[in-house]
């Protein structure tokens, strides 16, 4: 049997997937298409046009987005030509999406510099945390009374209070004198102090500011961007001991592409796409009851460029023995049945005949058979083991170059190792730090080869709406998995979930 695997190895190169943008036109890079000919959106019901946005940020945060909101309706770009193919130019908001980006937001909500900087300060991580969103919220709910549909809220955060507001952080000059551990896993249950009042909600939500306020601005309908300030410098210079950032044009691109979706746009869809095919990524996160505990989350991406997200059971679902997450048949056929449903509850059209599990880790035989109970009639479905393997083999070019995007080493028809990172052909240098690491694509269950799988998985890292790149190193199924996971799972106490992807982003 090892000999014939052995003879079916072959090494190919993929080519780059092709994007769809207006008109229908056709070409592998982001940049390019919104350049030539706007975003698939223009001209539909979807097209947000120039979207109705506000903006939460300290007195210095509004002006710092004052004059980005100003500059986004101009063109950035380098003045080294020869720096255009890796830092494309950026043409302006208008002439990339088609409608000019509203300068003066609906709103503009300040907040207390000082009072937000104390607040980060606080000793205790789910405290300061706590504190500080709860000052973003108290802006967001006075949204209630504004008559226009806010299609997007603008989070402008000083740095400081980004990097303290971290799981890990640690404030160099607290402003409290914190709790010990004993009190906090006392309040953490729930055990009240007759002479201090908290709440305690904020010990069972995650100590970490961008997950805790995409989850609890869920709520209010808006999706949220949150922008460090040091971001918003409309400048290529660096001065000593500020901020290392990418070229303003790359930066330009990104935010405008993720303001562009999350108003409702779609910035292109994959021209590769078959209609009836869904993908759907399965992601664990261990809980802190126990060393087996463990939730579960489900997206589903179509072929048009939706995105839906359906929180599945918590349980023992974690395996100390194989290192593993397995799910029950009853919660495997719920959690796609879930997805399904919600799909549908949203006004789903599309039929559904082939549906691609991906999952890093192993799917059982067991499982599988749960989430066949769960498929429509006539419903294919294939089970895909997708993670990055920093074990798996580093291959490189001839002259040391790293190996090209897209080389794909087919072990056999049904496993083969996938570079969706590497030299890219289009830029014509490698825009990573470190050597490649291969997706690592195994497909467990149900008929498929792998080189269909493979080309699917690749074209999936080009759905990345919340930057403008050629490509990413994973699919967009379990790249923003842990993300996900971590808005959903670390913050069990918020009711008001959205299925939408473009709020977990």
């Amino acid at each position: 049997m090892a000999t014939d695997v052995a003879q079916e190895q072959v090494i190919s190169v993929l080519e780059e997937p092709a994007l769809e943008f207006g008109n229908r036109q056709l070409t592998i890079d982001p940049h390019d298409g919104l350049s030539l000919f706007g975003p698939f959106s223009a001209g539909t019901s979807e097209d947000p046009g120039s979207p109705a946005h506000i903006v939460l940020g300290t007195p210095e945060g509004l002006a710092l987005w004052n004059d980005w909101s100003t500059a986004m309706n101009k063109p950035a770009f380098l003045e080294k030509s020869e720096r255009h193919r890796l830092w494309p130019p950026f043409p302006g908001y208008q002439a990339a999406y088609g409608s000019a980006w509203a300068s003066q937001p609906v709103k503009a909500f300040e907040l207390d510099r000082a009072k937000l900087i104390d607040a980060s300060r606080k000793k205790d991580n789910h405290e300061r945390c706590f504190a500080v969103v709860e000052m973003f919220l108290d802006c967001l709910e006075k949204t209630k009374k504004i008559d226009a549909k806010i299609a997007v809220a603008i989070c402008v955060v000083p740095d400081e209070v980004w990097k303290n507001c971290r799981p890990e952080s640690r404030v160099a000059n607290p402003t409290d004198a914190g709790i010990s551990k004993r009190e906090k896993e006392l309040r953490k249950k729930g055990q009240l102090d007759l002479f201090n009042e908290f709440d305690t909600e904020q010990y069972q939500l995650s100590p970490d500011f961008r997950r805790q306020i995409k989850a609890r601005c869920m709520k209010f309908e808006i999706p949220i961007q949150i922008i460090r300030e040091s971001t918003l410098r409309l400048s290529d210079e660096m001065k000593p001991g500020e901020r290392g950032l990418t070229p303003l044009s790359d930066r330009m691109w990104n935010l405008s592409t993720a303001l562009y979706y999350k108003a409702g746009g779609k910035p292109w869809r994959l021209a590769t796409a078959r209609t009836g095919v869904s993908y759907v990524g399965i992601a664990f996160r261990k809980t802190q009851d126990d060393e087996r505990s463990a939730c579960c989350v489900a997206q589903m991406f179509l072929s048009n460029g939706d995105g839906i997200v359906f929180l599945g059971d918590e349980g023992p679902w974690y395996s100390t023995e194989d290192k593993q997450f397995h799910l029950p048949p009853k919660s495997a056929e719920k959690l796609l049945k879930g997805v399904l449903e919600t799909y549908n509850d949203m006004g789903g059209t599309q039929p559904m005949d082939e549906i691609f599990l991906h999952c890093r880790s192993s799917i059982s035989a067991e499982e599988y058979a749960a989430y066949l109970k769960a498929c429509p009639e006539n419903c294919k479905l294939v089970a895909v083991q997708v993670r990055l393997d920093k074990s798996g083999p580093r291959l490189y070019r001839v002259g040391n170059m790293p190996i090209l995007r897209g080389t794909l080493w087919k072990r056999h028809d049904r496993s083969g190792f996938l570079f969706g990172s590497g030299f890219k052909p289009r830029i014509a240098t490698y825009d990573g730090w470190e050597t490649p690491v291969p997706l690592r694509i195994d497909i467990q269950h149900g008929e498929a080869s792998i080189d269909s799988v493979a080309q699917d998985i690749f074209a999936l890292t080009k759905l990345n709406y919340n930057a403008c790149k050629l490509g990413e190193g994973q699919p967009v199924t379990v790249g923003f998995s842990d993300a996900v996971g971590e808005i959903l799972l670390a913050n069990p106490t918020v009711k008001d979930r959205k299925p939408n992807f473009k709020y977990y982003v």
